[in-house]
């Protein structure tokens, strides 16, 4: 009856093994490899090679084909050593992908040489529960998530466009977000700004916002701008966020985030609504048109709705 070493040596026999020296110089050159890193989570949070995804053993026959969707891309797996990962890559043949091999030495033997690896951000218990449904969604999985606890979005304006924007960013787990509004809660703002209540009238919509936020999601840093923003400060507020959500609710306000953010090649996502109709737009410089670019000018102000 064969053993655990009989069987390893078995498939060690059918499958290919690289060298993390053959992977390393490889990626050198700028080959596409589709790493995927076999090992269980709490190995990882040690180290993993950049760009390498990971799916521990316990799920990987049902969730592999999610993670690696393309069949004839090269796959190189590795461990922490080399005997996991053999048994992966044969998993994989199994399953049809047509270019598989186990990184022999694995992660030990990455590390040793000196190549560069990622401390990724650890999700802790209670995050994985309030994120558990992320957790399971392939688009997102836990390395996505850790992306966005690392993201920083600015939302211009509090009030209708920005209230269900900065609920639903503070919900999915947006790590910091940063908030500009000047204006203060009015009791007809409730009936459509939903991050504010009745007891907050007469408080700044910025400040409103945070106290929302905080007792939402604790993850969240809230980051309160009180202030206008206009030309002279856009693009000094800008240059610390990601990306910029446009909820603003006049003219000058879009042509001077659209500049700023421009001139620093940062996305926005923009939106805009009238009575029953509305826009929502990304604008992502120079891979496509900016708000400018659609509207050179603005209407005179008698024309701009109200």
């Amino acid at each position: 009856m064969a053993n655990f070493r009989d069987l390893l040596k078995q498939v060690k026999s059918e499958v290919s093994e690289t060298t993390p020296e053959e992977v390393a110089a490889r990626r050198e050159r700028g080959e596409e490899i589709s790493l995927l890193d076999v090992r269980e989570p709490d190995e990882v949070e040690q180290g993993i090679v950049p760009g390498a995804h990971h799916l521990s053993r316990a799920h990987f026959e049902s969730r592999v084909e999610d993670v690696l969707p393309d069949k004839s891309s090269e796959v190189v797996v590795y461990c922490a050593s080399g005997v996991r990962s053999a048994f992966a890559a044969r998993t994989l043949e199994d399953l049809g992908y047509e270019s598989v091999a186990s990184m022999s030495g694995g992660f030990i033997r990455w590390r040793e040489l000196g190549y560069d690896f990622d401390i990724p951000r650890v999700l802790d218990a209670a995050q994985r529960d309030r994120y558990s449904r992320h957790l399971i969604l392939p688009e997102v999985s836990e390395r996505g998530q850790s992306r966005l606890l690392d993201a920083k979005v600015l939302c211009i304006g509090a009030g209708g466009l920005g209230s269900p924007s900065l609920l639903y960013l503070a919900a999915a787990g947006v790590g910091t977000i940063g908030i500009v509004d000047s204006d203060e809660v009015e009791t007809s703002n409730l009936q459509r700004q939903v991050i504010h209540d009745t007891h907050k009238v007469g408080m700044n919509k910025a400040e409103s916002a945070k106290e929302s936020i905080n007792r939402l999601n604790p993850d969240v840093n809230v980051v309160v701008h009180a202030f206008r923003i206009d030309e002279s400060n856009a693009k000094d507020l800008i240059s610390s966020y990601d990306i910029v959500v446009d909820g603003c609710d006049n003219f000058d306000t879009r042509y001077a985030v659209n500049d700023a953010a421009v001139a620093l090649r940062k996305p926005v996502i923009h939106g805009s609504i009238f009575r029953f109709e509305g826009m929502a737009s990304t604008f992502i410089p120079y891979e496509g048109p900016c708000y400018r670019c659609l509207y050179p000018e603005a209407p005179p102000a008698e024309l701009a709705p109200t």
